[in-house]
């Protein structure tokens, strides 16, 4: 074989070598998170963010005071509960469900509209009712959520609903709970689904820009859906006809193979 020959088969070799390392390059553009950070100016931590109380929200709301027998009617429990020196134990009280009108029901009290509230609010507001009408002594009132949870969905490793164990969790504390992203999500369009006056609306999130850091939509609310798309690059692999790439990566591999075979048989010149 003549030395064209020798460098035809060489240039096949190269070339499959090039397409196969191109195939699998992503740039640091697509994956890196907040590449603009060191233009963000510091503000202040919400630090006193609270999520607002919502329609088929689980309340665990617990009343305390000196006499336990006269708190033990606004503490629903399961096998009548047990009992601290100075109230119930939360492990077996019964939560109140916020009904479709926003409302819920608690003994001497009534009809309380709790929509809209935040935790600290409602817990005011039963403190003071139970005082202002002499219900109970010396009361104290803990309201907690018991169905704080958020779905992540898509180009996750582990996408699934999760209970969350504090009310101040960050997009990027529930995207760690899913496993982080994978290395074919877009992470520019990241959606977030939420319900807002009884409406469900949508955001789109970019990570690789810093601005979430200061936006509103950094903490999550209760019932927050984050869907994270796959890549225009992973769709447009996965969508061709027959797998497109990947009949191309394996033809370059057998060539390559029948290239070296023949360049190692040639005689040397």
């Amino acid at each position: 074989m003549t030395n064209s020959l020798r460098s035809l088969l060489w240039s096949v070799i190269l070339a499959g070598a090039v397409l196969s390392a191109l195939s699998g390059c992503t740039s640091p553009k697509e994956i890196l998170y907040f590449q603009d950070i060191d233009q963000v100016t510091p503000q202040k931590i919400d630090a006193e963010y609270q999520p607002v109380i919502m329609k088929d929200d689980k309340l665990q709301i617990i009343i305390s005071g000196p006499d336990k027998s006269v708190v033990m009617p606004y503490n629903f429990t399961l096998n009548n509960g047990t009992t601290t020196g100075y109230g119930m134990s939360p492990t077996n009280v019964i939560p109140y469900l916020v009904d479709s009108q926003g409302y819920i029901d608690m003994p001497g009290i009534g009809r309380i509209h709790v929509e809209g509230m935040r935790r600290t609010e409602l817990v005011e507001f039963i403190t003071n009712t139970l005082v202002e009408r002499g219900l109970v002594k010396e009361p104290v009132v803990s309201v907690a959520f018991l169905n704080y949870r958020i779905t992540v969905l898509g180009e996750v490793r582990m996408p699934g609903t999760y209970t969350m164990p504090s009310e101040r969790v960050t997009i990027l504390q529930a995207l760690g709970m899913a496993g982080d992203l994978g290395l074919q999500a877009d992470r520019h369009d990241i959606i977030l689904i939420r319900d807002e006056d009884g409406k469900q609306v949508h955001y789109k999130i970019d990570l690789t820009k810093s601005e979430i850091l200061n936006s509103e939509l950094f903490y999550m609310h209760q019932n927050d859906v984050l869907y994270v798309p796959q890549s225009a690059k992973r769709i447009a692999s996965g969508t061709t006809p027959t797998g497109l790439w990947s009949i191309i990566l394996s033809t370059l591999s057998t060539l390559v193979t029948v290239a070296t075979f023949f360049i190692v048989r040639l005689p040397a010149k």
